[in-house]
């Protein structure tokens, strides 16, 4: 009887033991997860801050594109006004769009290139752009350790029942791989 309750005993100590460290480590994980996405705002954020300045120095060249300066204000204010992930992708995503549009259109504007205003503040949102990719792939990195880890038997047995769930990645939006179309003849 002794034995067999000592036996007991050291197996609900390792079961035991084998939950805390799982939770210890979706903790951490989910943690990870959290700190990615705020790498990534962090990003978003920097690349928020800088249109404002491009869009001025852009402006005292060319007037007649004031539909994708309205358009990235109104992105700039979705974004500021997001209250979470979600909102802050798809509103980093018009961003993206209407970003897109004005470079295309600069493009067509050779007085723009030559601006050292705008070489600056082009250089600095390509170097911006740059760590957006850098980071959205981090987040995408720590999702999947994450979500194979929950779906790993029998940590997902544990997982489940202490209420973790499946981590979304950040994915390109519907569209996105089309390059933008700038029709300067209907401005």
């Amino acid at each position: 009887m002794k034995k067999t309750l000592l036996i007991l005993g050291v197996v609900v100590v390792i079961v035991g033991g084998y939950i805390w460290l799982t939770y210890n480590k979706l903790i951490t994980a989910n943690e990870n997860i959290d700190n990615q996405w705020a790498q990534v705002e962090t990003q978003y954020q920097r690349r928020i801050d800088l249109i404002p300045n491009l869009v001025e120095s852009v402006k005292g060249v060319m007037n007649q594109e004031q539909k994708i300066f309205g358009d990235l204000a109104e992105a700039r204010t979705r974004y500021a006004g997001a209250t979470n992930a979600n909102q802050k992708v798809e509103a980093a995503t018009q961003v993206d769009s209407a970003f897109a549009r004005l470079l295309a259109v600069m493009e067509n504007y050779p007085q723009l290139k030559s601006s050292d205003n705008v070489q600056t503040l082009m250089a600095q949102l390509e170097g911006t752009e740059n760590r957006i990719s850098v980071e959205r792939k981090r987040y995408n990195d720590s999702v999947k350790d994450f979500n194979v880890m929950i779906k790993r038997i029998p940590d997902k047995w544990i997982a489940n029942s202490l209420g973790f769930s499946e981590k979304n990645y950040f994915e390109a939006t519907k569209g996105s791989e089309n390059a933008p179309k700038v029709d300067l003849k209907n401005n």
